[in-house]
């Protein structure tokens, strides 16, 4: 059995503990950098960067042949790549219409919304969920149930839904979308 499979010295242990704690360390300023909405729930934009920082970060804490400065280097510019992408996103509608996806009505005055349902691959028991989660005992008394950016349903009591205005789009939407073929079964 070759004894490189347990020890190759003390030259990889080094480097992995340098480019550990310097990239980890350079990970927390970074995030801490962009600012709380990094760390929130997230968007499909968000998820994207924390899977590559945790790629690239799980890969050149190992990678014997990465160079300290590579590696801060390639953390660098995944955070820069996002700043990026968010400004662009905080500016443009078309930036926003490219990285986002928009709120999508799945319950409203009293009926399921099935075809949204079907396209999210989310079912009726997934609404109910959501209204037991906010304490309802049942869809009486919600006005609307909505599947958030961040995949989260958010669940709107008829008390508190006051003029509609931050659901009005997605509910003239929906009527544009659902008047030609409006269906009120889950067929």
């Amino acid at each position: 059995m070759d004894l490189s499979y347990f020890w190759t010295g003390w030259a990889p242990i080094w480097h992995t503990l340098l480019i550990g704690i310097v990239g980890y360390l350079t990970l927390v300023i970074l995030l801490r950098g962009t600012g709380p909405r990094t760390m929130a729930k997230m968007t499909s934009l968000d998820f994207v960067i924390a899977v590559s920082l945790g790629s690239v970060f799980g890969r050149v804490v190992t990678a014997e042949k990465v160079s300290l400065a590579q590696a801060v280097v390639a953390l660098v510019l995944l955070v820069v790549v996002q700043w990026v992408l968010a400004f662009a996103r905080a500016r443009w509608r078309l930036m926003r219409r490219i990285l986002d996806s928009p709120p999508v009505l799945l319950y409203y005055a009293g009926q399921l919304q099935h075809g949204a349902l079907r396209k999210h691959r989310l079912t009726e028991v997934d609404v109910h969920t959501a209204a037991r989660q906010s304490a309802h005992g049942s869809l009486a008394g919600v006005q609307a149930v909505v599947l958030h950016q961040d995949g989260s349903l958010g669940v709107i009591g008829e008390d508190s839904m006051g003029d509609g205005s931050s659901l009005l789009p997605f509910i003239e939407r929906h009527r544009g979308d659902e008047a030609p073929h409006s269906t009120q079964h889950g067929g």
